[in-house]
């Protein structure tokens, strides 16, 4: 067993939203970070305050292309997550997904650690049932605008538990809903980051649709201490578990949360839904709750606030 001290953990993504959040608690936690990223889709202001810590490294460097350094545990969260940044290029989309994941699985191998992957409640498409849980097998188009994000991380999927019966690798998957919070890109295409960067700028909300649609606001504290206990089950424990809040909320009344926490007397215009978006959205964290002992603490209204108070505090807000 690998003392905490000498744990060094490797963060595909690292510099992204979720990622430089999970860095910053494994700092918190101990352990030695090094933090890989293309900045396809991430910033290196989310990792700035990081690049003089003593037990953090950073190497910028894509998925798809073999890595080869010495690990204890890796979370592999590299890939764009929001459709502007992923259908930007949907055929690298689709490469970091699968050539990404095989890559880190074949590090693992080596390296005999631990390999975690962020999946997504994507692989449930537009699901047919409600709420999801992890044996729905999903309603996915593949050949839509979103499938590459969608239909990479079911072939992820795929990957990791192929190399667990083939290889007897210790894989945890993480399905993740709608994580939240500072440190989101204003110009990410994601409903809160649109709602927050407009309220915020006077501008009146985009409702696609007519705003019934559902969705599941986890924030990123929560989901990051989810990511850290999943990981440190014993081999056994699989996944792939539901990380979200069991809390459903329709995207107009986030709108409406958004406005009164912004103080915004901007109002909304509807423009048509997008194709493939998913009408509802909410996950059973039966699994989460047993096997993690784990359930998200932060309420949507708290964690807006949070949001909106770090996105009022940038230099500017696009």
């Amino acid at each position: 067993m690998v003392q905490e001290s000498e744990r060094r953990v490797l963060v595909t993504g690292g510099a992204g939203f979720i990622g430089s959040h999970l860095c910053d608690r494994l700092l918190a936690d101990g352990a030695e970070v090094l933090c890989v990223d293309n900045f396809f889709s991430s910033t290196r202001k989310n990792i700035h305050h990081l690049l003089n810590h003593p037990r953090f490294e950073f190497l910028r460097h894509d998925v798809t292309f073999p890595l080869f350094v010495e690990v204890d545990q890796i979370f592999h969260l590299a890939c764009p997550a929001s459709p502007v940044h992923y259908q930007r290029d949907p055929v690298q989309t689709t490469k970091t997904s699968v050539l990404g994941s095989i890559n880190m699985l074949g590090l693992a191998r080596r390296t005999n650690s631990p390999i975690l992957l962020a999946s997504t409640s994507e692989v449930y498409g537009d699901p047919t049932v409600h709420p999801q849980v992890e044996e729905y097998w999903g309603n996915v188009n593949p050949i839509g605008p979103r499938s590459c994000y969608d239909e990479g991380k079911r072939c992820a999927e795929t990957l990791f538990f192929d190399y667990r019966r083939q290889r007897d690798l210790t894989i945890k998957v993480a399905r993740i809903f709608n994580t939240y919070g500072p440190r989101m890109r204003s110009d990410d295409g994601r409903v809160v980051s649109n709602f927050v960067s407009q309220a915020l700028n006077g501008q009146d909300l985009t409702l696609y649709g007519d705003g019934s649609q559902t969705r599941s606001f986890c924030f990123v504290d929560d989901t990051v201490e989810a990511l850290i206990r999943l990981m440190e089950t014993p081999h056994e424990v699989t996944g792939p578990i539901n990380i979200g809040t069991p809390e459903e909320t329709t995207v107009g009344e986030l709108a409406d949360r958004v406005l009164q926490l912004a103080d915004s007397d901007a109002g909304t215009i509807r423009m048509d839904l997008p194709e493939d978006d998913p009408v509802q959205r909410r996950p059973d964290i039966t699994k989460a709750i047993q096997a993690l002992d784990w359930k998200p603490e932060v309420s949507l209204e708290d964690g807006l606030r949070r949001t909106i108070e770090w996105f009022s505090d940038l230099e500017t807000v696009s």
